[in-house]
């Protein structure tokens, strides 16, 4: 399958921002791992319609003035991850959960490890929110962007949410 990308600027760095023909494929950070997703081949279009999208959207999450997205996704992964991810998509915009209470809405309690696992292969990071998933106690797990990335996220989240009240 081929995958075509554009690179974009954002307060939390530069993101690739990766499509397939079905939708959005990825949002790759700066300094990820290669092996934490993988795809085929990269060409460059920066006037991809899915890419300018999401660029569009993206601009407007960080702007404040967007709490979901409305993209086509294309998530590759096994079953499993594929339910968490969907899992991790309803998790309101402002609110976090715990990586167990992800685990026990997708019907596996005591997967909670393997949910962390998963949402650690997430491949639309930001999109589909895996920074919205905390330990128990409440602490900050890693993270793809790495912690002070994802904490900017949930404070603009949180910031978004206290200005609507």
């Amino acid at each position: 399958m081929a995958y075509i990308y554009k690179i974009i600027a954002s307060p939390v760095g530069q993101l690739k921002l990766v499509a397939s023909g079905k939708g959005l494929a990825a949002i790759l950070w700066d300094r990820d791992d290669p092996k934490r997703v993988r795809l085929g081949p990269l060409d460059p279009d920066p006037a991809h319609p899915v890419l300018l999208q999401a660029e569009q959207q993206l601009g407007e999450y960080f702007a404040g003035r967007r709490t979901g997205f409305s993209i086509d996704l294309d998530m590759a992964g096994t079953d499993f991850q594929k339910r968490v991810w969907n899992a991790l998509l309803t998790i309101p915009f402002g609110e976090t959960r715990s990586y167990a209470d992800i685990a026990r809405q997708i019907g596996s309690p005591k997967a909670f490890r393997a949910m962390g696992a998963a949402n650690g292969r997430n491949p639309i990071s930001i999109i589909v929110p895996c920074h919205r998933a905390i330990g128990s106690d409440g602490t900050l797990h890693g993270f793809a962007g790495g912690l002070d990335a994802k904490r900017y996220l949930l404070a603009l989240e949180r910031k978004r949410e206290m200005a609507a009240v």
